[in-house]
């Protein structure tokens, strides 16, 4: 499990970090271990539950559009198949609150995903996809400014909106 987003404290209470924040609330959930310093991110693994599927949760500490230089080495070295990767992240095309899940498709101009793809050799992973809304307008510095602001919601609209994709994302993994 792959969750999208940003490094850094200026980073942690905007939508475009909202894949870390789902990451995290997983890991919360699963009871998973302190994360370690590997791949150029911080994973964790354990289990779901006991006896419950094995999983590693990686936040890539590189910038966004870097995450692959940290998803593709921990996929090679787990093994995995791509289909066995499941991305958490931001998506500005679902309005606030939508949450989506799909195999592959589109990269929608999203920088994490293009950069997935790119490593990875392919965008057929499974994807949590987290309505966080968009600006009016389509202007990128706009766009940019608008993802990497803080919250236009309240927090416990965003809380919400966190626990529903951890949610979604259990739904996903079985």
């Amino acid at each position: 499990m792959v969750g999208l987003g940003n490094p850094g404290p200026g980073y942690v209470e905007t939508p475009h970090n909202v894949g870390f924040k789902v990451a995290e609330e997983l890991s919360r959930r699963w009871d998973l271990p302190k994360p370690k310093k590997k791949f150029a991110g911080e994973l964790s693994e354990g289990r779901t539950r006991p006896g419950g599927p094995r999983v590693a949760v990686l936040k890539p500490q590189t910038y966004m559009n870097e995450a692959g230089r940290s998803a593709g080495p921990a996929r090679g070295s787990f093994k995995l198949e791509l289909d066995h990767v499941l991305v958490l992240h931001d998506e500005i095309d679902l309005p606030f609150g939508d949450i989506r899940a799909r195999l592959g498709g589109g990269l929608a101009g999203h920088n994490g995903l293009k950069s997935l793809k790119r490593e990875l050799g392919s965008a057929e992973f499974h994807r949590v996809r987290i309505g966080v809304g968009r600006p009016d307008s389509t202007d990128p510095d706009i766009v940019a400014a608008y993802v990497l602001g803080r919250w236009r919601q309240s927090s416990a609209e965003v809380a919400d909106l966190i626990s529903r994709a951890a949610d979604e994302a259990e739904r996903v993994i079985g």
